[in-house]
């Protein structure tokens, strides 16, 4: 208001009439958001010299309840050292229940308090209430109404175990029992088949169309392959120039749908007999073709057994970073 006036007007102590007038309009004080500071100072309760000198309290109400009818939890804390009491008891305990439950958790483990912090609960303002603490001595100091911060140590301990029980909830109802386990479980196995029958129909598409079917009878003679990965044969050949099958080899059985068993020779005892068909092809050819197993090298897992025989040449391959040696064999 002030920046809109003083375009068009001016007069002494303007700013400062302006600001009282605003200040004293109602609809202003009603909607306007405060941006000030927050009014009034921290005072704080003095520090106890003693344990269990001084406490406070506060309620945990509507829970969940329990099996024996638990729904509240009675925070109990000890200024000095923090620790507290938690006590299970129900909402509508009458105060001669909770004064029981005082004197047996309270007093017979700690003794009298000389304080006690607390909101304005009806239990805690309660004629019964002021009077047994009258009796026993101790004072009663309650929270500012709508200002829990007066009573700022209950108030976060309880938070603190709200955190813990919900996380224990979480957990308590995470772990399913009896028939309701049962149906989850089969739920889930009903839905892991769908989806591992959907990744086996796309499997089986995908290899079938880029395959062809290939069966063989019993009695069949067929060529076995071998890998010629880092190989060399025994008469001189060149790795590249290796024989990709050996054989051929009876067909003993039909192993499943897609797998055969072989009669192997004795140099090939180390080798499983069954195999799968895409290794096997079928034997057009006379047996005066057949490529000697007493000429070749193979282990148990039909690879080429390197054998090494001189070293004829070396050099070393230079990259932007690294140096490797070479040998020719």
């Amino acid at each position: 208001m002030y920046h809109d006036l003083k375009k068009l007007y001016w007069w002494p102590n303007m700013k400062a009439e302006i600001a009282t007038y605003v200040s004293k309009c109602l609809t202003c004080s009603k909607v306007k958001a405060e941006y000030q500071k927050p009014s009034g100072l921290l005072v704080q309760p003095e520090i106890p010299q003693w344990k269990w000198e001084k406490i406070t309290m506060d309620f945990i109400t509507k829970l969940p309840k329990t099996s024996s009818g638990y729904d509240t939890i009675w925070v109990i804390v000890y200024r000095l050292a923090k620790s507290a009491h938690f006590l299970p008891m129900k909402e509508t305990d009458s105060m001669e229940r909770l004064k029981r439950l005082y004197l047996k958790e309270v007093i017979l483990r700690h003794g009298v308090p000389v304080s006690i912090i607390s909101n304005r609960d009806s239990r805690f303002t309660s004629r019964f209430w002021q009077s047994l603490q009258k009796a026993l001595g101790t004072r009663l100091d309650m929270s500012t109404t709508y200002h829990p911060q007066t009573n700022g140590q209950s108030e976060r301990t309880i938070q603190t175990l709200e955190d813990m029980l919900r996380a224990c909830v979480i957990d308590f109802d995470s772990q399913l029992t009896g028939p309701e386990i049962i149906h989850e479980t089969t739920e889930k196995i009903i839905q892991i088949k769908s989806k591992i029958q959907d990744a086996r129909d796309r499997q089986k598409s995908y290899v079938d169309m880029r395959g062809k079917p290939l069966e063989f009878q019993v009695g069949d003679k067929v060529m076995l392959e071998v890998s010629p990965w880092k190989g060399v044969i025994r008469f001189g050949k060149q790795e590249k120039l290796n024989p990709r099958y050996i054989g051929p080899f009876k067909v003993l059985d039909k192993v499943g749908t897609v797998s055969y068993r072989l009669k192997l020779p004795q140099q090939l005892s180390k080798v499983h007999s069954t195999f799968h068909v895409s290794n096997l092809k079928k034997c057009l050819s006379g047996e005066s073709l057949v490529i000697p197993l007493d000429e070749i090298q193979v282990d148990d897992k039909l690879h080429f057994v390197e054998e090494f025989v001189e070293i004829i040449d070396q050099e070393v391959k230079r990259l932007k970073q690294i140096r490797i040696p070479i040998v020719k064999v």
